[in-house]
This record gives structure tokens, sequence and C-alpha cells, in this order.
């Protein structure tokens, strides 16, 4: 299985984990946050949902576990954690922490919930 971080600024507060599955045409996708994700680093996030990210306890492994529960199944997944950092980094040099709401049409946010789409 193939894994990749994507992120994209018309979703400022949130990173996409794409599975590509082995054999398969079709792809899988999570959501979770980029802050869980950062705070992923130095700590356990996500306590009490269906994503848990935590940085390996083991010295002299720098991984980030992220450990995803549904209804059809789980994944543990393992990132080093200095491609997290460069990662991260990359999305904070297009919108910096903080920033995130400037991006947001709220308006247009709110229209379309209040339609029903």
């Amino acid at each position: 299985m193939y894994t990749a971080l994507r992120y994209e600024t018309d979703d400022p507060y949130a990173v996409r984990a794409v599975f590509h599955l082995p054999g398969q045409d079709r792809t899988v996708e999570w959501f979770f946050s980029r802050e869980m994700l950062a705070e992923a680093l130095t700590g356990r996030t996500g306590q009490g949902g269906d994503v848990h990210m935590w940085p390996a306890g083991d010295p002299g492994r720098d991984v980030v576990f992220i450990a995803l529960r549904s209804p059809e199944g789980s994944a543990l997944l393992e990132f080093p954690a200095q491609g997290v950092k460069s990662f991260l980094r990359e999305t904070w040099s297009v919108v910096p922490p903080g920033s995130e709401s400037g991006r947001l049409d709220l308006d247009a946010e709110l229209a379309q919930l209040l339609a029903g789409n």
C-alpha cells in the first residue's frame, strides 16, 4: 500500500491521507487536522476519535504513528518524522498557522450547508 499526504489551500485546516491499495485502481482517503499532525510530533493526539497519532517512544526511531479506525477496518501507518516535519513546513509556507480562517469563504460555506449540498 502506498500512502501520500496532501494539503490544499481551499481546505486550510485539513490534511488528506490518500491510500493507493495494491492491485486496485481505487484510492481511500482520510482527512484529519493539520494541527493534530503537528501535535503528533511531540505527543499523543486524537484520544476518543477514529484517528490517533503519536511519536515513536523508542530511542533511535524517529517516526510518527497514525492509527485509523472505521467500521470497515483499521490501519496503523508509520511516517518518518522528518518527512512529516518537511510536509508541515511546506503547508505552513503556503498557509501559516493561525491564518487558515482567512482562506475560507464562510458565507458561501454557510449557504451551501443551508441549501443541503
